[in-house]
């Protein structure tokens, strides 16, 4: 668990523009001198030379994946704890985001003070309590679809041969949000 010292820096990785502005803002109010990189390339170059300690990393990066720059990042910045924060939540990708050294995970929206309690180590997946409904029907498919796709690297024709649902169906239930609860 770590303590916030005054300017601390943060990098949010977020293509929305209009939601990093806002997140840094709030960031800003805690304490933290923050950057923002609308994308990958961008977020690489300011690494290299900001060397943050936080990272916020959004999981859908304009039409590519943040898991892809967990890597590169920790290799500039080894010792920096990353935060990924996504509107697109599932099993699947929490676990993978983790694996690849990911410090936390969480899913959209969370309010500032639980984004700072991630990065800090204050707040773990222990910690987070149970949701009092089970997820729904759909919700497990959906998290299903997700994690297939993940075993096939994106790969939809296979992914979808993989659960014998016809390309289009899957990529029609891919193009939606997220199922909640």
């Amino acid at each position: 668990m770590e303590t916030i010292t005054p300017n601390d820096n943060v990098l949010i990785i977020e293509d929305d523009e209009i939601f990093s502005q806002i997140l840094a803002r709030a960031l800003t109010r805690f304490g933290l001198k923050v950057e923002v990189s609308l994308n990958g390339q961008d977020a690489l170059k300011k690494c290299q030379t900001q060397k943050p300690k936080y990272i916020v990393l959004d999981l859908k990066l304009g039409t590519g994946s943040g898991l892809q720059l967990i890597n590169p990042l920790l290799e500039i910045v080894p010792n920096t704890k990353i935060l990924v924060l996504t509107g697109y939540a599932s099993i699947a990708t929490a676990v993978e985001a983790i694996r690849l050294g990911a410090h936390n995970y969480l899913p959209k929206p969370a309010d500032v003070r639980t984004i700072v309690e991630a990065l800090t180590g204050k707040l773990t997946a222990e910690e987070t309590p149970l949701p009092k409904n089970p997820m729904s029907v759909d919700r497990l498919e959906w998290e299903h679809i997700q994690k297939t796709l993940l075993q096939h690297e994106g790969n939809i024709s296979a992914t979808a041969r993989t659960l014998s649902m016809h390309r289009r169906t899957l990529q029609r239930k891919l193009s939606k949000k997220p199922v909640q609860k």
